[in-house]
């Protein structure tokens, strides 16, 4: 397999090596008490924004300055519009590679990797980063327990150089695909890409929900780009250095925001939330004793014990702000690279995999009569529980079968007419929002006549 140009030693990726970024809380300019949560948001995002406001000429991006610090946001130009010639250049671009598949686009998730710095001879280099990386990716809950609901791509772009620009220096130049370059707005760990070259070549993946941009560097940095809509579906793009003990963390947490559509769990400074609830399902105005009283945003775990530490309640700060704002535990993922999910973060996960995946589909046709020996087969997650129904009677000796045919489902072969339903249901307990709970469950049906 052709190998790196000269690098660093490859560290292999291991959660349990991960360091806490967001450890230590970064000092920024005093933000005024009296503000609302959207206005000191704002502002808290948009710090290093020579504008000094949002406009569509820029986009939002997340950044890890590196051990011990705060995570930041600021806003960045938003990349140019590609020519002709580049669309051109693009299209006739590498290969998209499956690296896992799981079953139809339309019925899983469709991650897509797309490599930058690496040369024509370096692909087979970028496939093994991808699978390293997304072996790490699915040993982090909730997706060691749904790894089957997602399909793996591989996008090569073939880079003229070897390597990523502002590695290890800020003067070091390098021409690739996509453009990744550190020193990003000026800040050194904030690694950037020309996400119009991103949205070229994820699209030609089938139905991409997840882009991730894998930077054939060792040297740690990131960035989320979470305000971006995608004429190919997905939400956000996720940037990461290919061989960095961390890199794996910025992927999960900035998953956090596109899957889950989680807040944010930290903040910048003594700012205020004093506007309305937020809409996000990690972020409350409510103490515990209103949330439960209301029942509403995580009432059903209060008390509970997290998996990312201590109790389900509410802890003041989030959202960028540290008053008015509630989290629901001290600190999850959402807060300090390293960490788990909390209750409920690992809830909106699960339901953001089955708003891609649904709980049940098929390639058989639901709209015409099953004539025959016609054999059906559906598509659920390995945790789903199966029944299959004749005439609204349970075939038991089929239960859990995920391909069946009339005569193993005992459809009588009487020339007539009968109805075959499938029902897929799921038993987790880490999804107690019964509105959520609906995306985990589906029912098809059949006209079948033998």
């Amino acid at each position: 397999m052709p190998g790196h140009a000269p690098r660093r030693s490859r560290t292999r990726l291991t959660v349990a090596a991960a360091i806490a970024v967001a450890a230590a809380l970064a000092a920024t300019a005093p933000v005024a008490a009296s503000q609302s949560w959207s206005d000191s948001t704002s502002a808290a995002r948009a710090d290093k924004d020579r504008t000094g406001s949002p406009s569509s000429d820029h986009v939002e991006v997340e950044y890890f300055n590196g051990p011990g610090s705060h995570p930041r946001h600021t806003r960045i130009p938003t990349s140019a519009p590609l020519t002709t010639k580049q669309h051109s250049k693009i299209k006739d671009d590498g290969d998209v590679v499956p690296i896992k598949k799981a079953g139809p686009s339309n019925a899983k998730v469709d991650v897509v990797f797309i490599g930058d710095g690496y040369t024509a001879d370096q692909q087979n280099d970028f496939h093994a980063d991808v699978r390293r990386n997304w072996a790490q990716v699915t040993k982090i809950e909730p997706y060691a327990q749904y790894k089957d609901l997602f399909n793996v791509w591989a996008v090569d772009a073939h880079s003229k150089d070897s390597g990523v620009s502002g590695d290890p220096t800020s003067d070091v130049r390098k021409d690739t695909a996509l453009g990744s370059y550190f020193f990003c707005d000026g800040m050194e760990r904030l690694l950037c890409v020309d996400e119009n070259k991103v949205e070229a070549y994820a699209s030609k993946a089938a139905d991409p929900d997840l882009v991730i941009v894998l930077s054939n560097s060792t040297k740690y940095g990131g960035a989320g780009y979470n305000d971006i809509s995608s004429p190919s579906g997905y939400d956000g793009i996720a940037t990461a250095s290919s061989d960095n003990a961390d890199a794996v963390q910025l992927v999960v947490h900035e998953s956090g925001h596109s899957f889950g559509k989680l807040a944010d769990e930290y903040w910048y400074s003594e700012n205020e939330h004093t506007g309305p609830e937020p809409g996000e399902p990690n972020l409350s105005t409510l103490s515990a004793e209103e949330m439960a009283a209301r029942q509403t945003k995580w009432h059903r775990w209060l008390g509970q014990t997290s998996p990312d530490g201590g109790t389900v309640g509410t802890y003041e700060g989030g959202g960028c702000c540290a008053l008015g704002v509630n989290r629901p535990t001290e600190n999850s993922i959402m807060r300090t690279l390293g960490r788990e999910f909390n209750l409920p973060g690992r809830e909106a996960m699960i339901a953001g995999f089955h708003k891609h995946a649904p709980a049940v589909s098929s390639t058989t046709p639901t709209d015409r009569k099953l004539r025959g020996a016609k054999r059906i087969r559906i598509e659920a997650s390995a945790k789903a529980r199966v029944r299959w129904l004749v005439d609204g009677s349970e075939a038991r000796k089929v239960r859990g079968e995920r391909s069946v045919t009339p005569g193993t489902l005992g459809v009588p072969d009487d020339g007539r007419a009968h109805t075959v339903t499938v029902r897929v249901t799921n038993p987790t307990d880490a999804v107690r929002d019964p509105r959520l709970r609906k995306l985990l469950n589906g029912t098809l049906q059949w006209s079948v006549k033998r």
